[in-house]
């Protein structure tokens, strides 16, 4: 794919035919869209991408929680009748009420394609033998990055109901080339290996697919996790139940992530004002599910912080001969979750810079952070798996790169959790 950054958002003819027929077949037979497109007179189709964004509204998390409290369990967003859809799968519900999802066969064959995507720009294929190392609950990314690794050709091994340990000897004894599970898991692993004398040095693993955290974008992280796997590249990518699969790493561009053209028309927005936002402002990425017809999502506020750049990107068309399409390129990766910024004494901190901090001390291990708001100043305390000497030099570099002084206390190694989904080492008070 030829890709040449654009300087402003000219306009996408293939997004905008598939944006039309997306509206015109949800305005019509999906209850949760029509409400709430004629409630505002917002029916007709957008002449152009502007037009659209100009005169659609934005959906929000809240309404489809309200939605499906309403009309349990699966709510009105459903294009089809319900005998049509063939999967369900449903939010973890850290942020609040989980959401469930429903899917025909032909959107989540859409969605395997686009995660096939995320393999292939990883340089994985026929001659790999991924490793899963999750349970399969009903979380929709698990399912789908499993059935992509076998339709991009590797031998799949699902580490569902293993302890750590035996996820370890399974990977090893099938010399396994790829592994995917989130950054934190993936540390962990290094760990319970260390501790059990199990040699990664021997390891065949060379690429590991990160996702469900912003860790896999950070360079410490990256770094980290690189050392700890005998030197494996670290491959970033994300998703959302609600969304399906958003974005890949760009080949060559290590922590730079690239959103599916064709599937997603995207926009990024100031938070507060909800204003579109140049090139390489930070801000919400806000997502239009081109592909994913029959549960869609209208400029729906994912709350993802990002800084863009939009991309022309050509690729084939249907009768072979290239078209042109408008996306997106996050350098950074995802940044951080909009309501994740807690402020200390009048400094902004997001979670991702903590933990580039954390993770650039060789000798700390887990950490968990606690913002206390009960006074009337509020504080940022760390705990971490560290020496008193590693604590006392973490201080150190938060204090060199956030002006602020913030106490590192030095707490006993394996004694903070561990997490195998996403990691939930912010408390608030």
């Amino acid at each position: 794919m030829a890709v040449t950054a654009t300087p402003s958002a000219p306009e996408d003819a293939a997004t905008l035919a598939k944006l039309r027929a997306l509206l015109r077949e949800v305005v019509a037979t999906n209850p949760f869209y029509a409400r709430k497109l004629a409630s505002i007179g917002c029916s007709a189709e957008p002449a152009s991408l502007a037009d659209f964004t100009a005169r659609f509204p934005f959906t929000t998390k809240a309404e489809v929680v309200a939605d499906q409290t309403a009309h349990p369990p699966y709510g009105t967003n459903l294009t089809y009748p319900l005998a049509r859809y063939t999967r369900c799968h449903q939010t973890s519900g850290t942020t609040g009420t989980a959401m469930r999802w429903l899917d025909t066969p032909e959107t989540w064959s859409a969605m395997t394609d686009d995660w096939c995507e995320v393999f292939r720009s990883a340089g994985v294929g026929p001659g790999d033998r991924a490793f899963f190392a999750f349970s399969f609950g009903p979380f929709l990314g698990f399912w789908l990055a499993f059935e992509a690794a076998q339709r991009v050709g590797c031998l799949s091994f699902a580490g569902g109901g293993m302890s750590s340990i035996l996820r370890l000897r399974v990977l090893l004894q099938n010399e396994c080339t790829l592994l995917c599970c989130t950054p934190t898991y993936a540390l962990h692993l290094a760990e319970v290996a260390q501790a059990e004398g199990l040699d990664l040095t021997r390891s065949h693993i060379r690429t590991i697919v990160v996702a469900g955290e912003p860790g896999g974008s950070v360079p410490a992280t990256r770094a980290r996790l690189s050392a700890a796997w005998n030197g494996a590249r670290i491959i970033d990518h994300h998703g959302m139940t609600e969304t399906g699969p958003v974005t890949h790493e760009v080949p060559g561009q290590p922590g730079t992530l690239a959103v599916f053209a064709g599937s997603f028309f995207a926009e990024v927005i100031d938070p507060t004002t909800t204003a579109p936002l140049a090139d390489g402002e930070k801000g919400e990425l806000v997502l239009t599910t081109l592909n994913r017809i029959g549960s869609p999502l209208i400029r729906y506020r994912t709350g993802d912080l990002v800084q863009s750049t939009r991309v022309n990107v050509a690729r084939p068309g249907a009768d072979g001969r290239p078209i042109s399409l408008i996306t997106w390129h996050f350098a950074g990766g995802i940044l951080g979750r909009v309501d994740d910024m807690v402020i200390v004494r009048g400094v902004n901190i997001y979670p991702t810079a903590v933990e580039q901090i954390v993770r650039s001390v060789p000798e700390i291990g887990e950490y968990r952070a606690t913002y206390d708001t009960r006074s009337a100043l509020p504080e940022l305390i760390l705990d971490v798996e560290a020496t008193p000497a590693a604590a006392a030099e973490l201080e150190r570099r938060l204090q060199a790169s956030l002006s602020l002084r913030i106490p590192v206390t030095p707490v006993a190694p394996g004694s903070l959790p561990r997490f195998e989904l996403k990691a939930k080492r912010w408390l608030r008070l």
